[in-house]
């Protein structure tokens, strides 16, 4: 008996003489992997009323190349099969088609990954039906997700989309996303996002699909997903899925204090008390939750290619204490990784349920993306969360360049107090800052910018991210100039945090310039006080913040000129873009 036998298919056992009986789809999926399947079967013939995923998964595996060419004809068929059930008036037989096709399109490309595209959609469906069959198919599942069908059936169908998009390593080498681009779902993600029922039920599923459908050849050809997406100026759609990223995110962080606050207690906390802070990155790595790069590629797109989103990262609603809103606690041990889960539908609802009190303070989507920031760029020692801290940047690079962000960020009548997460340091406990005061929003962004230049100067130095902090900054400060706002912030903690990186720059100059040009990140923060040299005089808030300003730099002078004797010794030799 095969070890797939042994498994999976087997209705009971008999006595050793007898073989066990099998259910009916299982003989079906041996008949299919028969040479001679097809031609005994009819193109219309019934699909069984029931699925065995694990074990045709299985089958797809154990077959070599040569006996996946042979059954070609019965993939085929069967893939035929699927797509012409999802007409079915039967739901049961829907179901069955849609996890048998998710289960066909993993199994073919996990067996097929060195084949080309073209290969592996002959497989599927045979390449010269291969459009009328997803024509079909898409057709269908847009009148699954678009009808009023059950739920579950629309999540169904909504989980074969993401298989469909996700079966390749890079989205872009996954050939039969072409039909997909031809025959568009837009529509029907833009009525689920904008439909508060559906929303709650479908939406993080729809906003992580929009974002890979956006993203596939992005660069080498016109993607329609992109077209439509960037001049969307439906209120409600734009709505719906500003709720799913701000949900989502917030949902990461009430994960992370969970964890924060379990890890507060008990034997560890009595320990790291007597022993003292050497056992803080220690704690620290235990509050490790697992990012959500989906949610964040979805956000970065929509605030990239669409303008009216802006306008959703303002608006303001109830802050929700993340402590006490929880409908059901999670568990200390979830199933699933922390921050992936799409948050339940009544999560995704209790926004429209609060009532309004005039002495709670609001939120938005940008404080809250803020707040996640803040927990993500914490540690960039591994590479997906190094991605993830590089992915929050470039969505803030975003942000500062759209001329209505900055005047959102910088509107003295709209004031909040926005509690950033830092990272545990010899120097200070770990912690939320409870003394806060409300200010505008660019004091929390040039807070997060500060925080992450004082904390990352380590042995693997975060370049780029580096580059993009210092930029960030750069651009709130070219707006301030030009709109003469007078910001009233702490610009002695920004100015000390620049110059501590020149002179980690300096101390470390002959290891970092093996990897990277230093040069460039330095004459960038040399830029940034000229700027408030020559033009501090429009923005800065009082005198006595030039005073301040040209204080610091008189102060630690020798850091300039070491920089500039570093310049000029490096200059014959060093390629300086």
């Amino acid at each position: 008996m095969s070890q797939v036998e042994k498994k999976v298919g087997l209705l009971r056992r008999s006595s050793s003489s007898k073989k066990p009986l099998k259910e009916k789809v299982v003989l079906m999926y041996d008949e299919i992997f028969y040479r001679y399947w097809y031609m005994n079967h009819a193109v219309n013939g019934p699909l069984p009323l029931q699925v065995n995923l694990e074990y045709l998964e299985s089958k797809l595996e154990s077959v070599d190349g040569e006996e996946v060419q042979r059954i070609q004809d019965n993939i085929n068929s069967l893939f035929h099969h699927c797509v012409q059930a999802l007409g079915e008036e039967h739901q049961i037989k829907v179901v069955n088609a849609l996890q048998t096709l998710c289960a066909l399109f993993r199994g073919v490309h996990q067996k097929n990954k060195s084949s080309s595209g073209f290969d592996i959609i002959n497989m599927l469906m045979g390449f010269d039906k291969a459009e009328l069959r997803m024509k079909d198919l898409m057709e269908s599942l847009d009148s699954l997700l678009c009808g009023d069908g059950s739920e579950s059936l629309k999540s169904l169908c909504l989980k074969l989309l993401l298989c469909l998009v996700t079966v390749t390593d890079n989205i872009s080498q996954n050939t039969i996303l072409e039909y997909v681009m031809i025959n568009s779902i837009f529509e029907a993600i833009l009525q689920i996002l904008s439909d508060v029922s559906s929303r709650g039920q479908h939406g993080y599923d729809a906003v992580v699909l929009l974002a890979l459908l956006v993203n596939y050849r992005k660069y080498e050809s016109v993607n329609p997903y992109i077209v439509k997406l960037s001049i969307v100026d439906d209120e409600p759609t734009l709505d719906g899925m500003g709720m799913v990223v701000h949900h989502a995110l917030t949902e990461y962080s009430r994960q992370y204090k969970a964890k924060e606050e379990e890890n507060q207690g008990g034997f560890f906390s009595t320990l790291t008390t007597m022993v003292g802070n050497m056992f803080i990155a220690d704690a620290d790595e235990k509050l490790s939750v697992q990012t959500n790069e989906a949610i964040l590629l979805a956000l970065y797109e929509a605030v990239h290619l669409n303008r009216n989103f802006i306008t959703v990262l303002a608006q303001s609603h109830p802050e929700i204490d993340m402590g006490v809103t929880s409908i059901s606690p999670s568990p200390t041990t979830p199933t699933t990784p922390l921050g992936t889960s799409p948050p339940s539908l009544d999560a995704m609802n209790n926004q429209e349920q609060l009532t309004l009190d005039p002495n709670l303070q609001t939120s938005n989507l940008l404080i809250t993306f803020l707040k996640y920031a803040s927990i993500v760029m914490q540690d960039t020692k591994e590479e997906h969360r190094l991605n993830s801290a590089r992915l929050c940047l470039i969505i803030l690079t975003c942000i500062a360049e759209d001329q209505y962000a900055d005047s959102f960020l910088h509107d003295d009548n709209m004031n909040f107090r926005v509690n950033l997460h830092k990272m545990p340091m010899r120097h200070r406990k770990k912690g939320v800052d409870k003394n806060i005061p409300c200010r505008p929003l660019v004091c929390a962004v040039l807070d997060l910018m500060v925080e992450f230049i004082v904390t990352h100067m380590m042995k693997e130095f975060p370049m780029d991210l580096y580059m993009r902090c210092v930029q960030i900054i750069h651009k709130l400060i070219c707006y301030q100039k030009k709109c003469r706002i007078r910001l009233h912030y702490t610009w002695r903690e920004l100015w000390s945090a620049l110059i501590n990186l020149l002179k980690f720059l300096l101390s470390n100059e002959t290891t970092l310039l093996a990897k990277h040009n230093i040069f460039h990140l330095a004459l960038l923060v040399v830029n940034l006080f000229n700027m408030f040299i020559t033009y501090g005089d429009t923005f800065l808030p009082t005198s006595n913040s030039y005073d301040e300003l040209y204080y610091e730099v008189v102060r630690m002078h020798q850091v300039f000129d070491n920089l500039y004797c570093m310049g000029k010794d490096q200059r014959p030799t060093t390629n300086i873009r």
